[in-house]
């Protein structure tokens, strides 16, 4: 195993780029992703009160998320949908509740945070929706929580097509691990980085990890089954 310091920057490292879940694939569906949640959200807007958006601005996020790396924990279903409707739903009510735009905003993002966490749905993309929806409710538009209906609408549409999208070009959404047969016992083996990045580059999966971080983990993990080898 080489002491060798880490000199090598992650974003040379190719993992899977031309492969079935390469930037083509995913640009693709984020922008009709996008296309087809504003036009699922455009036809709920007749029977809607004026002035209420078809499109929210972190829907372009959560579509980042969705169709680059839907291996991703935090690109999961339940964290799309309810990540960005309970973050929403927290922004409007301390918007309304606080009336002031600073003071709502920060107290919206953290407490949606939190309620992410516990509801087991983070979603990063869900701050920017608390933060848009605090700062409408408690700015001179006066969101309420009807605004909730195109977000839903917004957020459900990117979900439906990021399932069906994903699933057609070959990629299990909500994401499934592949079982590893286990290895035949050998001896202790030892990688190196160049192990990794050989192997992420060949992964037809882009995991959301550095590599020097993965680096860093297998490290860890022979440490710790040597010294329980060793007694």
């Amino acid at each position: 195993m080489s002491d060798t310091p880490h000199q090598h920057p992650a974003s040379l490292i190719p993992q899977a780029v031309l492969g079935p879940l390469g930037w083509l694939r995913g640009s693709f569906g984020a922008g009709f992703a996008i296309l087809a949640a504003g036009l699922a959200t455009s036809a709920l807007m007749p029977g809607l009160p004026p002035g209420l958006p078809f499109l929210i601005a972190p829907l372009g996020a959560s579509a980042v998320l969705v169709f680059a790396v839907p291996a991703s924990p935090v690109a999961q279903p339940w964290s799309v949908v309810g990540g960005n409707l309970l973050s929403a739903t927290i922004g409007l009510m301390l918007g309304a509740l606080i009336g002031h735009p600073l003071m709502a905003a920060g107290l919206a993002v953290g407490a949606a945070i939190a309620a992410m966490t516990f509801a087991r749905c983070l979603h990063p993309p869900g701050g920017a929706c608390a933060l848009l929806c605090a700062l409408g409710a408690a700015g001179p538009e006066q969101w309420s929580l009807v605004h909730l209906v195109p977000i839903a609408a917004n957020v459900l549409a990117l979900a439906l097509f990021g399932w069906a999208y994903n699933n057609l070009t070959g990629h299990r959404w909500p994401h499934v691990v592949a079982p590893v047969p286990p290895a035949p016992a050998r001896a202790a083996a030892t990688h190196t980085r160049e192990d990794i990045a050989a192997t992420l580059a060949t992964w037809e999966e882009l995991l959301d990890v550095d590599v020097d971080d993965l680096d860093a983990f297998y490290r860890a993990v022979n440490e710790r089954v040597a010294a329980r080898r060793d007694g």
